[in-house]
């Protein structure tokens, strides 16, 4: 690995992980921005989904666009809307405004976390693309678990105070990538093209059987997925009385356990099982965790369980990329859109569906869930047999 290589690859870490930890900040502001603006929950939730929403129509689009351009380009503009975006949050407090917000929000986010993970791609080889996606995957999730707690320090100045250091974060980010991050050409690609100019994809030629079963697969453990998470602090805290601490504590050791398998462990187990395997092995804790949640009436349990279930999907997620990555040959920036814009899917739906449910009987919505853990299960069967026909 050459050291411009190198250089990518710590700047792409480093950016994600500060525009993770800006997201993050503002977390424990959005309930006290609710109550002091008089907003309603239909209000809140409307402008989460906006987010959502934004990042499911662009993402494909910027992934093409990427292909074509190139991924500095777009990682750039990523991060100057991830910057407008916490500037017009921390400046208005008018409604229409902050949706506008969250809008810009979701295509910088369209723009720079599939670009990133397409770049890492390109200049990685398939031994070395586990251990970097696992770097990239810890990197947001060093920033999940400092984030909140940071920005409730920095709420006792003023509520807008994160969403000010927030947008500090992108324009520090941007900066080191405009001056640090090697030109495209000065950085030894591992995917390759024939030197012509880039064309539009052939959809022929990247929707393979197996190409389309995985994205399927994306799909419906999204709904999963997010459905768990989406309502996981209100179940806990009406079936089995968790406080705020009780949720702190488990997220904090999630979070530790979540940076210890993506840094340390991550690579070796893509090798130890292949990614098909990891990824059908970890639904199947997913799956175990979600149902023995359902059956116990202890809180300790509920502890261990739950923290199966998020390391299980702290695994899947980084897994999913690094395979898809194996598919796309020059098409990375398509590949990683389509993905991030499918998991957009679920993470609208999904929470959605869950709170419906959760409205008509509590154990609804991770029965509900503990079927799509299911369906994934199965799919990573058939999704194995078809790749190794090919």
């Amino acid at each position: 690995m050459s050291a411009a290589t190198k250089r990518a690859i710590f700047i792409l870490v480093l950016s994600e992980f500060l525009v993770c930890l800006g997201i993050t900040l503002v977390i424990p502001v959005m309930p006290f921005l609710k109550n002091e603006l008089h907003f309603s929950a239909a209000d809140m939730g409307f402008m989460t989904a906006l987010f959502a929403l934004a990042q499911f129509i662009f993402s494909p689009i910027v992934g093409m666009l990427s292909d074509r351009i190139g991924r500095k380009p777009l990682l750039v503009i990523g991060l100057i809307l991830y910057s407008l975006s916490e500037v017009i949050f921390a400046i208005t407090n008018k409604l229409w405004l902050m949706d506008v917000s969250r809008i810009i929000g979701g295509l910088s986010a369209a723009a720079y976390i599939p670009t990133a993970m397409a770049m890492a791609a390109d200049i990685t080889t398939n031994r070395q693309r586990a251990k970097v996606i696992g770097w990239i995957s810890a990197a947001f999730s060093g920033g999940l678990i400092l984030g909140p707690g940071i920005g409730g320090v920095l709420a006792n100045i003023s509520y807008k105070t994160p969403f000010w250091i927030a947008s500090i974060l992108g324009i520090v980010a941007l900066v080191i990538l405009l001056v640090l991050l090697p030109n495209e050409q000065q950085i030894e690609h591992h995917i390759i093209s024939d030197g012509k100019v880039k064309e539009a994809p052939n959809w022929r030629d990247i929707l393979t059987k197996p190409v389309i079963l995985l994205f399927s697969l994306i799909l419906v453990s999204a709904f999963g997925l997010a459905g768990f998470e989406g309502v996981y602090s209100i179940f806990v805290n009406e079936v089995f009385d968790f406080n705020m601490n009780d949720l702190a504590l488990v997220l904090i050791i999630n979070g530790i356990i979540s940076l210890i398998l993506q840094v340390v462990f991550f690579e070796r187990l893509v090798l130890w099982f292949t990614e098909i395997k990891l990824i059908r092995y970890c639904f199947v804790l997913s799956a175990v965790g979600v149902a023995w949640i359902l059956l116990t009436h202890s809180k300790i349990s509920v502890v261990i369980a739950t923290l199966i279930v998020f390391s299980a999907m702290d695994v899947i997620r980084p897994a999913i990329t690094t395979y898809l990555t194996k598919f796309g040959e020059s098409k990375q920036g398509l590949m990683n859109g389509l993905n991030m814009s499918l998991t957009s899917v679920g993470n609208i739906v999904g929470p959605i569906m869950a709170g419906v449910l959760l409205d008509i009987n509590y154990h609804y919505p991770y029965g509900i869930v503990l079927v799509f853990m299911c369906l994934s299960i199965g799919m990573t069967f058939f999704i194995g047999k078809i790749k190794n026909k090919d």
